[in-house]
């Protein structure tokens, strides 16, 4: 009852909270729509203001300096038509230039020819050759003695620099006096005039992007760098724009929806815009905000409830937990017994028989494996229960005694180690097999699901022996222990293909000498001791350059690999005929020999080498030797 009341509580409040969460997040919504709006327009008309006030500022400056540099064209023009000789010397016209604090001074005929200037290069150009310097030539037309003209900045003609030029007419004759400015402060002011600029020093919050487009044609004409770099005015027509002087949520090209803000001002439209997931972080927080003051609230009340019902329930349910995590860390011997209630005493009744039930699986399974007389053993491990079933004989079958099969079934994580210990390394050619030790081998059968692992283990050692047994036989000689030849030449054939570059190899014929004496004289149990005491010879050299086999009978085969040269090959032949010179083979109580040899050896640094080729190579070289020297070596000379 208490359970189900509590639960109905847990309901009610939760609906509250979430017809709450819903009103929360309309108003909400409707406030910060609201106060975006608003900021958006205090931005828009602090553009505006900006703008006029960078405008008048500039037309003052403009008028300004317009006046200034008309001023020192007429007080050039004073000194030019008063003092004649100033300009017959560009000396005197640069210090003339220098005095007025100009940067060009030019003296123009009735022609329209520069016939005096401060830049000597500039004399002689022709006023009505050029787009910038063509209306200069007005003032020599001008009967208006006091005639000027102010050029606005650009390119000059001469240089392609930017200038700006003032000319006057020249009194009492037809000519024109002109001076030229670098307009810095006119550049600078302009530059500040900009949108780009304005916005690089207007301060937008994070996500905001204000920006400037032509009312007719949409161009974009100047952003903030709230954006990504590059403004978002290019995702959404002029239309779109100019619908959003009361705001709106516009999706642009891109597919990105923001809160647009724009307002019309003389031929431009000026537009903030924010994305609309920014806005509506803003939302989720202040959401979240009463989410957590409710929750708080729910929380307190719910508390207030469990302590009240505390005493009847929840008592009785820790002492279960404690009982289940006992058994769940593999303490089968415990024994859960609540009392105060019904509910809680068939619970408890009910978690032992399903804990003995749990304990006998194992043990009739044993029991069963026992009777049928097969070395095998099984495992057992559920996921969530730290606790390892397993039958008899697993300690076994792994090379490990009771004890630590004891420690194992109580924690299944550092069983499950120690299996993965053994099936990381598997038999090479077998299925699921692994070595236990040097004389077991046991096969692994895993089986994994979503309740667990189930693992079956069988003793597989003879079946492995057996089949080493085999392969023995079938790759070496039995009497001599070395390779047989059909397997030397597979061997041989894998090292001539693996030959690293600038190394050589060699193959080796060999075959004792006076061999069929020794076994009509002593007997062929002498002749096999004489062979084994010789493979005794071959196989003490260093494996990691000596390949060495029986052909037939008192026939033998070498390879040598991993030489650098053919002097390296002679001097590992050299050291095996000095070990086998010291090896005497007893034939009789009274009588030993020195075994001889006759050998011959053909080598290459070809990997597409043929290995019958070569070992014929080598056979053709021993029957030289055999024939004019037996008992040493010869090489195979082609």
């Amino acid at each position: 009852m208490q359970k189900t009341f509590i639960k109905y509580v847990f309901v009610i409040m939760t609906s509250a909270i979430f017809l709450i969460l819903i009103i929360n997040v309309l108003l909400s919504k409707h406030t910060l729509e609201n106060q975006q709006y608003n900021s958006f327009q205090a931005k828009i008309e602090q553009i505006i203001h900006t703008l006029d006030n960078n405008r008048r500022e500039l037309d003052l400056l403009k008028r300004n300096l317009d006046e200034d540099y008309l001023i020192r064209a007429r007080a050039a023009a004073y000194v030019v038509d008063r003092q004649e000789e100033v300009s017959m010397d560009v000396s005197k016209m640069q210090y003339l230039a220098r005095l007025l604090n100009v940067d060009e001074l030019h003296v123009i005929d009735e022609n329209g020819i520069i016939v005096s200037a401060s830049v000597s290069e500039y004399v002689g150009i022709d006023m009505a050759d050029h787009e910038q310097t063509r209306p200069f030539l007005d003032l020599l037309d001008s009967e208006d003695e006091d005639a000027y003209l102010i050029q606005e900045p650009k390119p000059n003609a001469a240089a392609g620099i930017i200038r700006q030029y003032v000319g006057v007419a020249r009194k009492g004759q037809k000519g024109v006096v002109q001076v030229g400015f670098e307009p810095k402060r006119q550049l600078e002011a302009q530059s500040r005039n900009t949108y780009d600029y304005m916005f690089s020093r207007f301060p937008t919050d994070v996500g905001e992007e204000l920006f400037v487009v032509d009312s007719d044609t949409g161009e974009t004409l100047g952003y903030s760098e709230g954006g990504d770099g590059d403004s978002v005015a290019k995702y959404y027509p002029l239309d779109e724009l100019l619908e959003c002087e009361l705001g709106a949520y516009k999706t642009g090209t891109d597919g990105e929806q923001r809160y647009v803000v724009s307002r019309r001002n003389e031929d431009v439209l000026i537009c903030a815009a924010m994305p609309a997931e920014d806005l509506m972080k803003k939302l989720m927080e202040n959401t979240v905000m009463t989410l957590i003051y409710l929750l708080f609230i729910e929380a307190a009340v719910i508390l207030l409830l469990n302590y009240l019902v505390r005493s009847k329930v929840i008592d009785g349910i820790h002492r279960i937990n404690e009982d289940l995590s006992a058994i769940t860390n593999g303490n089968f011997d415990t024994t859960v017994s609540v009392s105060g209630n019904r509910e809680f005493e068939e619970l408890s009744k009910g978690i032992n028989t399903m804990v003995t039930s749990i304990v006998s699986i194992s043990n009739r399974i044993s029991a069963i494996i026992e009777i049928s007389g097969i070395p095998l053993a099984a495992f057992e491990y559920e996921n969530g229960i730290n606790h390892v079933f397993v039958t008899l004989g697993v300690g076994e079958l792994l090379g490990i005694s009771n004890k630590e099969v004891a420690e194992f079934c109580k924690n299944a994580d550092e069983f499950d180690k120690f299996i993965g210990s053994i099936t990381e390394n598997p038999i090479e050619g077998e299925t699921d097999v692994y070595q236990i030790n040097d004389d077991k081998y046991v096969r692994i059968h895993m089986s994994e699901s979503l309740e667990g692992k189930l693992g079956v283990i069988t003793d597989v050692t003879a079946d492995i022996m057996e089949k080493k047994r085999m392969r023995y036989e079938n790759t070496h000689d039995q009497l001599t222990g070395l390779y047989k030849f059909q397997y030397f030449k597979e061997k041989a054939e894998k090292h001539l293909r693996e030959l690293a570059e600038g190394e050589v190899c060699a193959v080796v014929m060999l075959d004792l000498d006076f061999f069929k004496g020794i076994n009509d004289t002593f007997g062929h149990d002498v002749g096999d001791r004489y062979l084994q005491n010789f493979s005794a010879v071959m196989s003490a050299m260093p494996p990691e350059h000596f390949l060495t086999a029986r052909r037939s009978g008192d026939e033998f085969c070498m390879m040598l690999f991993g030489c650098r040269n053919r002097f390296e090959i002679i001097r590992y032949m050299n050291h095996f005929y000095d070990t086998l010179r010291k090896n005497h083979v007893p034939l009789s109580e009274t009588e030993s020999r020195v075994i001889s040899a006759s050998a011959g050896f053909a080598w290459t640094s070809d990997t597409d080498t043929d290995i019958s080729e070569l070992l014929s190579h080598a056979d053709e070289a021993l029957y030289e030797v055999k024939r004019d020297t037996k008992g040493t070596y010869g090489e195979y000379t082609g």
